[in-house]
C-alpha cells in the first residue's frame, strides 16, 4: 500500500504536468500553461496563428516593426490602425504596443504579466532568454519547413485547438487547389510554367524569396521554380542581381512582391529599364497594410487574390 504522503505528491505532480505542455521549438524547450489567457505576440506572423485559432481576443500585447509613431500613443494603438488592413481581420481587442522584435519594451510586457510569449525567429534573434524570464516563450524560424504549420499546430496543441488547426491547414490546401484548376484551365501553366517572386525596396536593392514569404503559396498553385539562389539570408532569400533579372527567360512569371510601408519600392522599379523589360510578364501583388509575409489567412489571401491577378493579366 501506498503511503498517504507519497500518493499525495503523485497526485499533486500528476496535475502539474495536466496543466502544463513541454513544446519543443526552434528555440529550445518551454514549458507552458494549458490554455494560456494573457498572451503577447512579437509579430504579425505570431499573430496570424493565434487569430486562426480564434484566440485574438486573448492578445494583451502586440509587437510590430510596422507601426509609426503616428499609429501609436504611447503604448495604445490607435483603434483605426487596430482596423485596418491584417489587423482587422485579426480581430484584435485593444492590445497593448510593445515595440517590435529590434527593441521590444521589456518592462511594459512584464506589466502585462503574459502566460505565453509567441514570436517568429531566426538565426542570431536577441531577446529570447530575456523574454524567456517574463513568460514562457515560443519561436519559430521563417526558413523551417512547415514553418508556419508547426507553429499554428504546437499552439493548438497548447490551447487545446487541435482539430481547428487542422481544420485551417486543410482550408488553406483546398484553397489552393480551387485556384490552381483555374489557373490551369486558363492554361497559364503553359505560358508561364515557371514563377519568381522580387521584393523591390525603396533605395533600389531587389531580392528574391526561395523558400518563405508567398514562393509556397505560388508554388502549391503549381507553379514551379524559375530561379535558385545560391546563398540565402535567414533562409528566406537572397539579393538578386540586375544581369540575373536581366537573363530571366520568358517563360517565368515575375511576381512584384514589394515590403510594406516606407521600404515599398515598387513604382521605382517599374520605372526602370529592367522593370520596363520584365512588365508584359509581371505581375504586382501589393499585401494588406500590416500584413504578415506567411501563415494560414495570409495565405488564403494570396492564394484567392493572386489567382485573380494572375488572370485578368494574362487573359
Amino acid at each position: 500500500m501506498k503511503h498517504p504522503l507519497l500518493l499525495s505528491a503523485v497526485l499533486a505532480t500528476s496535475a502539474a504536468s495536466a496543466q502544463t505542455l513541454t513544446i519543443t521549438h526552434d528555440e529550445g524547450k518551454a514549458t507552458v500553461p494549458s490554455n494560456p489567457r494573457r498572451i503577447v505576440v512579437m509579430d504579425e506572423e505570431s499573430l496570424g496563428w493565434i487569430a486562426a485559432l480564434g484566440l485574438s481576443d486573448r492578445v494583451v500585447g502586440l509587437a510590430s516593426a510596422y507601426l509609426t509613431p503616428s499609429d501609436v500613443d504611447g503604448t495604445t494603438i490607435k483603434p483605426n490602425v487596430l482596423k485596418d488592413g491584417f489587423f482587422g481581420r485579426t480581430r484584435l481587442g485593444n492590445p497593448a504596443y510593445v515595440g517590435d522584435w529590434q527593441k521590444p519594451n521589456l518592462e511594459v510586457i512584464t506589466a502585462l504579466k503574459p502566460d505565453l510569449i509567441v514570436r517568429l525567429t531566426w538565426d542570431g534573434n536577441q531577446n529570447y532568454d530575456t523574454l524567456s524570464k517574463i513568460a514562457p516563450t515560443v519561436g519559430y524560424k521563417e526558413g523551417g519547413t512547415g514553418f508556419w504549420q508547426k507553429g499554428l499546430r504546437d499552439l493548438a496543441r497548447v490551447f487545446g485547438k487541435q482539430v481547428q488547426a487542422e481544420q485551417v491547414i486543410r482550408a488553406v490546401a483546398e484553397t489552393n487547389r480551387t485556384n490552381g484548376r483555374k489557373l490551369l484551365d486558363a492554361d497559364i501553366f503553359r505560358k508561364y510554367p515557371k514563377v519568381i517572386v522580387v521584393a523591390p525596396f525603396a533605395g533600389g536593392q531587389n531580392w528574391v524569396y526561395t523558400a518563405t514569404r508567398l514562393i509556397p503559396d505560388l508554388k502549391a498553385l503549381g507553379f514551379k521554380d524559375g530561379y535558385s539562389a545560391s546563398k540565402t539570408t535567414l533562409g528566406v532569400g537572397a539579393q538578386i542581381s540586375d544581369e540575373a533579372l536581366l537573363g530571366l527567360d520568358k517563360q517565368t512569371l515575375v511576381v512584384l512582391f514589394p515590403p510594406g510601408g516606407k521600404y515599398n519600392g515598387v513604382e521605382a522599379f517599374l520605372k526602370t529599364p529592367i522593370g520596363q523589360r520584365l512588365s508584359a510578364q509581371s505581375v504586382v501583388y501589393v499585401p494588406e497594410d500590416f500584413s504578415a509575409y506567411t501563415g494560414p489567412l495570409v495565405s488564403v489571401r494570396n492564394s484567392t487574390d493572386l489567382t485573380r491577378i494572375i488572370l485578368e493579366k494574362l487573359k
